[in-house]
C-alpha cells in the first residue's frame, strides 16, 4: 500500500472540511441585523438615550433584538428587523412640500418608499429625528410598528424643530 497517494487527499480534505464548517457556522442562524449608528450632538444624544430607556420590548408583536453594533441610538425588533435609529440627519425630502407624510397617534412622519418595497419613516416636528425602517415584508402588515413607537417617542422626544 502506498501512503503517499492517500496523504495529499487527507491533507487537502481536512482544510477544505474545516473551511466548510467555518463558513456554514458563520452563515447559519446568525441573523443579527446591522445599523449605522448616528452621531448627533450631545443634546440630541441625550434625547435618544431617554428614548432608548422607554422603548417597548415588543413592536408589532416582535421581540426586541437590537442591531449590531449595539448602541442606545439604535434598536431593532424581529427578523427581518424593524430598525429604529435616533439622531439621524434631517432627510432632504423633509423640506419638499410634496413629500409623502402621515401622522400616527400624534407623531408626524415623513414616508419614503424604496424600489424594493421597503419603507423608511422619519419623525417630523420633534427635537430629534427618529428613523424607522421596515422591510417590504413588514410593510405589508401596516403601521402597527409606528403605533407601538408613538407613545415612547412622544414621551422622550419633545415637539419642536430639530437642528
Amino acid at each position: 500500500m502506498d501512503f503517499s497517494r492517500h496523504r495529499p487527499n487527507t491533507f487537502f480534505g481536512l482544510p477544505v472540511l474545516a473551511l466548510l464548517i467555518a463558513a456554514t457556522g458563520c452563515s447559519s442562524a446568525d441573523d443579527n441585523a446591522s445599523a449605522t449608528v448616528p452621531s448627533p450632538d450631545a443634546k440630541v444624544t441625550e434625547l435618544c438615550q431617554n428614548l432608548d430607556k422607554v422603548l417597548p420590548k415588543k413592536v408589532d408583536g416582535l421581540e426586541r433584538k437590537d442591531p449590531e453594533p449595539r448602541s442606545a441610538l439604535t434598536a431593532g425588533w424581529g427578523s427581518p428587523a424593524i430598525i429604529l435609529r435616533c439622531g439621524v440627519e434631517r432627510p432632504a425630502e423633509m423640506l419638499d412640500p410634496k413629500a409623502s407624510t402621515t401622522e400616527v397617534n400624534g407623531v408626524g412622519w415623513l414616508v419614503r418608499e424604496h424600489d424594493d418595497g421597503s419603507y423608511v419613516f422619519t419623525t417630523s416636528l420633534r427635537r430629534a429625528y427618529v428613523e424607522v425602517r421596515l422591510s417590504a415584508e413588514q410593510a405589508k402588515n401596516g403601521a402597527g410598528s409606528l403605533v407601538d413607537l408613538a407613545k415612547p417617542i412622544k414621551k422622550a422626544i419633545p415637539e419642536g424643530i430639530a437642528d
